[in-house]
C-alpha cells in the first residue's frame, strides 16, 4: 500500500472516493492524528490517482464518460459486490445455506457434510468419502465450508472472508481467490475428516488461509499493497491455538474444527509463499 498524500481532517471525500473507484483505482482512506491519508494499492495508477485528485481540488468533474456519475443510488450499494464476485458469491452461499438449514433442517446438512448421512432404525448412519465420490457426490469435498450451526459462527465467518477476500479480489483478482478458497475448502475439509469426524462446516478454515495469504505477501512483498494488523493477525492465532485446549470445551464453545483452522492455514501460507516469488502482479 502507497501513501500518496494526507488530506484535511475535515475534508469530505466521498465525490473523490466514488469517483476513484468509477476509475478502477484501488485506494483506501485512513484517519490518523493530523488528518486523512490516501493510499494507492496499484504504484501504476499513481498518475492516473493524482490527476483525479488536481481535478477535485480545482471543483471540476470527476466522473468517466458513459453516464457512471449518473447511476441511481440503488445500484451504487451494490459496487462493492462487484468488485469482489468471488467473494460475494461465496458469502451469498454461506447465508442461503443457512437459511435453507433453518427452513429444512438435517436434510440440508446431510446433503452437505463431506460423507453422505442417512438414517437407520431412527440413528444417523456415515458412509465413507470414497462411497460418495464413487457415486458422483464429489460436492462434498468443498461443501462443508458453506455449513454453519448458529448466528455467531456464521457472522464472524463472514466478516474475515469479506475483509479478506475482497482484498485479494482487489489486487490479484478473482481467478486467485477462487483458487484459494477451492483448495483451501477442500484441503481443510479433508484435514478435518482425516481425524475421523464428519459433521463438522464452516469457512474458517478458508479465512485462516485467506489470513495466512495476505500476512504473508504482505511481509514477503511490502509493495504489493497488502496489509493486514499485526494485532489482528496474532488475535487469530492465539484464537486458533486456544481452541485447541481443552479450556475452550470448558467454558461452552464446543467442538471446533481445529485441523480444518490448521488446514486452511497452511495452504494459505503455501500459496503465499509461491505468490510472493513471482516478480509481477496483475490486477
Amino acid at each position: 500500500m502507497y501513501r500518496v498524500i494526507l488530506l484535511p481532517r475535515d475534508a469530505d471525500l466521498r465525490e473523490l472516493r466514488q469517483a476513484l473507484w468509477a476509475h478502477r483505482i484501488g485506494h483506501r482512506i485512513t484517519e490518523e492524528d493530523d488528518g486523512q491519508v490516501l493510499w494507492l494499492v496499484d504504484p501504476s495508477q499513481l498518475e492516473a490517482l493524482r490527476g483525479l485528485l488536481d481535478q477535485w481540488q480545482r471543483g471540476e468533474p470527476l466522473m468517466p464518460a458513459g453516464g457512471k456519475a449518473n447511476r441511481g443510488s440503488g445500484s451504487q450499494w451494490l459496487t462493492p459486490f462487484r468488485r469482489a464476485p468471488v467473494t460475494s458469491v461465496a458469502l451469498g452461499l454461506c447465508l442461503l445455506v443457512f437459511a435453507a438449514t433453518w427452513l429444512f433442517g438435517d436434510l440440508v446438512i446431510a446433503a452437505l457434510t463431506i460423507v453422505p448421512v442417512g438414517i437407520v432404525n431412527g440413528q444417523p448412519v456415515t458412509g465413507s468419502l470414497a462411497e460418495g465420490l464413487a457415486s458422483g457426490q464429489v460436492w462434498r469435498l468443498l461443501s462443508p465450508i458453506f455449513l454453519h450451526f448458529g448466528w455467531m459462527h456464521l457472522i464472524f465467518n463472514m466478516l474475515w472472508l469479506w475483509f479478506f477476500g475482497r482484498q485479494i479480489e482487489a489486487i490479484h483478482g478473482g481467478r486467485r481467490m477462487l483458487t484459494l478458497l477451492l483448495l483451501s475448502g477442500i484441503g481443510g475439509n479433508l484435514a478435518q475428516y482425516a481425524t475421523g469426524t464428519v459433521l463438522f462446516g464452516g469457512m474458517s478454515g478458508v479465512d485462516f488461509a485467506l489470513l495466512g495469504y495476505v500476512w504473508l505477501m504482505s511481509r514477503r512483498r511490502p509493495g504489493s499493497g497488502f496489509f493486514v494488523p499485526q494485532m489482528l493477525v496474532v488475535f487469530m492465532l492465539a484464537w486458533m491455538v486456544f481452541t485447541m485446549t481443552d479450556v475452550a470445551a470448558l467454558v461452552g464453545f464446543g467442538n471446533v474444527a481445529n485441523e480444518a483452522h490448521l488446514g486452511g492455514l497452511v495452504v494459505g501460507l503455501v500459496l503465499g509463499w509461491y505468490h510472493s516469488r513471482q516478480k509481477r502482479y496483475r490486477r
